[in-house]
This record gives structure tokens, sequence and C-alpha cells, in this order.
């Protein structure tokens, strides 16, 4: 088989070879046959990654030219909506370039426009390269067919902004990040913030000034009341710490009104590294197929935060401690299997190995643990580790939702404490939540509570659990929340994408408790 053949397949090689081939050639005009007569070439020079979605396309359409005056003006309008995406034209398109070359003009245009929808549709980046375990449902499109299709029937606009994902949830984080850009166009940002001493409320500081920039520009200040209160002078007054609290609860801080080091580290962000997390948080939610269940719990570990839909509405929203920096908890999405009432711990290898064993016979017979088989198992009890009730996965690699006897970590800002499993606040109840569509399955659990006996309960049907990593998302009042890169996947993943990002670190809130050995 020759160069052509390889390049055009079977079917385009008996095409070239029969009669009608010669007829094809001789009714259509001198530009299309030069093109089919040079499309192995102009392919060749195409990067190797885009050849196959180009070859494809251009089989579905006849090896014919496509790109008119018109359908190149429409791509321009389509492209120039890349800044919602968080993405930035020049690094698709080149239109200048591409009029300046008309011989390679036809199929760069095709490269670049399939190029751009791959990205809207799937992402930049795989997420296997930037996180050690990431197991969610990938998202995937027919680019050469959708493409065909769109310029056929003239919807190319429609068709690109319809691969990425159009939920609310993306839709205004896209909104934000358009903010944010417009901010740093038309104002430079806000003020630089330098870190010092506390900022106490009530007391004064050179460096209000610039956090009443600060706060107005993000929306936890009106104007008019950024204004009224840089009259007042420098002193940090009720209205102030009003909006320091509202920047506090956006950034999952301790909403106390302190300016201590946590918030002057939020404070110290610029508005350009600000706008390029939400570019990064807009990349990991193109990874995620489009089609979720109505029904699904929703754990950010980034924010420590869980979401329970039913019917495709938020329903429930609980607090949650999620795996620290050293133990993170992976992105899964597992089918949530069946409620334990009462569970014992059947405890890790590695958990036994470094924290429990080495403190002897003593330290298991104290919290109720005892060796079977080389495991170390602790007994179901109102000090276990998994409290009274344990959310069993599907092939979760041993990460599971359960309760806790240690409550104090919930009301901590930064919560990522525990070995990678998700710790429920408000766990008995969330099970009885899920329980109650079925009466008999939860009079089974609340038997079972009163009790104190083990027992395993099916929920009757599927519910699917996400387990996120999202360090900006809209908040309820329609403002970007933050927070902090805790796992640092937002650095990883910058690096991996080109991007310059530099992220305050994040101050933990409450000291690591060493008896706290639960996963």
């Amino acid at each position: 088989m020759n160069r052509r053949q390889l390049g055009l397949g079977a079917a385009a090689a008996t095409l070239a070879s029969s009669t009608g081939a010669t007829a094809w050639a001789q009714t259509r005009d001198p530009g299309a046959v030069a093109f089919y007569d040079g499309f192995n070439d102009q392919l060749a020079r195409l990067p190797a990654t885009a050849q196959p979605d180009v070859r494809a396309f251009y089989e579905l359409n006849g090896w014919r030219p496509v790109w008119t005056a018109e359908r190149l003006r429409t791509l321009q309008a389509a492209a120039a909506r890349a800044e919602r995406h968080g993405l930035s034209l020049i690094d698709f398109f080149d239109f200048e370039a591409l009029a300046a070359d008309r011989t390679a003009a036809e199929m760069r245009t095709t490269a670049a426009a399939l190029g751009y929808a791959r990205v809207l549709a799937e992402g930049r980046v795989r997420p296997e390269m930037v996180e050690d375990l990431w197991e969610m449902h990938k998202n995937s499109a027919d680019l050469p067919v959708g493409l065909n299709d769109a310029l056929a029937q003239n919807q190319m606009i429609d068709w690109l902004e319809g691969l990425a994902p159009t939920d609310i949830g993306y839709s205004n984080l896209s909104a934000g990040y358009v903010r944010y850009r417009r901010l740093i166009r038309d104002n430079g940002g806000w003020p630089a913030f330098r870190i010092g001493a506390n900022i106490e409320p009530d007391g004064g500081d050179a460096r209000l000034p610039f956090i009443i920039q600060r706060l107005v520009a993000e929306g936890d200040l009106t104007a008019d009341d950024g204004a009224r209160i840089a009259t007042m002078g420098n002193v940090y007054g009720p209205a102030l710490q009003a909006g320091v609290r509202s920047f506090q609860t956006r950034h999952g801080l301790l909403s106390d009104g302190r300016i201590g080091s946590g918030t002057q580290r939020s404070l110290s962000a610029s508005a350009e590294d600000r706008a390029r997390q939400i570019a990064l948080n807009l990349e990991r939610r193109r990874w995620l197929k489009r089609e979720v269940s109505p029904e699904r719990i929703e754990v950010n570990t980034a924010a420590a935060i869980m979401v329970y839909w039913k019917d495709g509405k938020p329903l429930h929203s609980n607090r949650v401690v999620v795996g620290s920096p050293v133990n993170q908890t992976p992105s899964l999405e597992k089918p949530f299997a069946s409620v334990v009432a009462n569970p014992p711990w059947y405890v890790p290898a590695s958990i036994a190995r470094s924290e429990i064993l080495p403190k002897g016979p003593g330290y298991l017979a104290a919290n109720n643990m005892y060796i079977q088989n080389g495991t170390v198992i602790q007994r179901a009890g109102p000090t276990a580790a998994l409290g009274y009730v344990k959310f069993e996965l599907r092939d979760s690699h041993a990460i599971f939702l359960h309760d806790t006897p240690t409550k104090s970590a919930f009301n901590l800002a930064m919560r990522q404490r525990s070995h990678g499993c998700v710790r429920v606040q408000g766990a008995v109840d969330f099970a009885r939540l899920l329980l109650s569509p079925d009466p008999a399955l939860l009079s089974q659990f609340d038997e079972a509570q009163d009790n104190r006996r083990t027992k395993r309960i099916q929920t009757g049907r599927e519910i699917g659990v996400r387990l996120l990593y999202w360090t900006a998302f809209v908040d309820g009042q329609g403002r970007v929340a933050f927070r902090e890169d805790v796992y640092s996947r937002d650095a990883k993943l910058a690096e991996a994408l080109g991007i310059a990002v530099s992220l305050p670190k994040v101050v933990a809130d409450g000291r690591a408790d060493a008896n706290d050995v639960g996963p």
C-alpha cells in the first residue's frame, strides 16, 4: 500500500483508483482538486495527535475543503468565547497566520477547531497525569462527526459551547472567571496586601484601606459601604468587620472577624492568581461526564463539605473531615452500596503497623481492639473510630464515609485530617435521611441503633458518590468561593498546563490529635 492509501484509508484508495474518482475531480473546482491531491502532504505537517481526528473529519466530508469565508467568521466568533472557559484564544487559533498561508489554511483550521473542541469536551490534560488516584467517569465526544454536523447545520457556536459543561456550577464559575478577568483589565485587580501583625476588631492598622478596596472588588462590601467606611479612618470597626467575616466565610476560614495569619494569607493572593485558580477548576470540571445521577452524594475534599442531591437539587449539606495532606482522599466516583449500623473497624495494615501495634497490648485493650488472623479489629461502640454508622462504597480502595466519635474536628476551618476516609457530621441523621424512602429499611436501622447491634442494611437503590477536589466554586450568593490548595493539586495541574500561579499556603487551625487513629 502506498503513502496516499495509508493516509486516506481503503475507501479513499479505492475511490482514487476508480473512474469515479476521475469524474469527481473533473466536476469540482481546481482548489478542491488541489486540496484532494495534496491531502497527505498537508496532513503530515500537522501534529501527530491531531491527524486521526482531521483524517476522520475529511473522510466524513468526502475529502472536500469546507472553510468558506462565512464559516471562518463564525469560527472566529466561537473562538472569541474562549475566555468564558478560562482559556486563551491564541493557544488554539492564529487566524492571521492562517490567512497568510492559504495552502495550509484549510487543514490547519480544521485541526485548530477540533483541538479547541477537544479541550472544551474533555480538558487539556489527562487527570491521571496530575492526580495520584483519579477514578471518575470521563466525558467523551465524537468530535469529527460533531464538527461535520455543526458545519452542515450552521451551528458552529452552539456546538462548541455545548461541548463544555452546561450545568449551573460550571456556568457560574465561568461567569466568575470573566468577572475577575474584567477586574484585572479595568482596574489592575486589587492592591497588594502585606502580611504582618494580626489586626484585632476595633483596632487600627495602616493596611485597612487596602483591605477595604479588596473587599469591594470581590463583593464582600458594596461600593457605597466601602466608600463610607473609608471616611472613618484606619479604625477596624463593626461595618468593616462584617465585610471581613464575609471574606472569611467565602474562603472557608473561621468567621470571627480577626485578621490573623490564615485570613492574611488569603488576602495576600492577587487577582491574577485567583483568576488562574478559577481556570484550573474549570479544567477539572471539563474532565467529568456531563450526565450525573439526580440522586448522589458529592464531597468537595478541598472545602471538606458534603452535599446530598435528590431529584437533581441539593437537599442536605454537612461538614466532613477528609484525608490529610499526607493521606489524601482521592478523586473517586463509586456507587453507594449499603449502610452498616454499629460497624466494627478492620484496621488497615499500614495504620496498624505505624500507629497502633507499637503502642502495645495495653493500648489495644483500652481501645476495645483485638487481633484476629493478623488483622487488628476494633469492636463497635461509642468510642469506636467508625462511630455508629458506616456508608459502604463498592470498589473504592478502602475509602468510605462514616461517623466518628471525634466531633470537635467539625468545628475547624481546616478539616483535612483523616487517613483518607470521609467522616460525616451528623452521620446517623444522614443515614436516616437516605433510608427514609423505605420505612421498613429505616425501621431496621433504628432498631439496630437502639440495641447497638451491628447490622448491614441495603439501601434498595443505587446512590452515586463523587469525591471531588474543587478549590474554586460559586457559593449560594453568586460569589466565587475559594479554598487554599491543601493537597497541592492546583500547583501540579498548573504546572501541567504551563500556568504560573502562586497561591497562599494553608494555615492549620487545630492541633493534630495523636490518639485519633481512625480512617
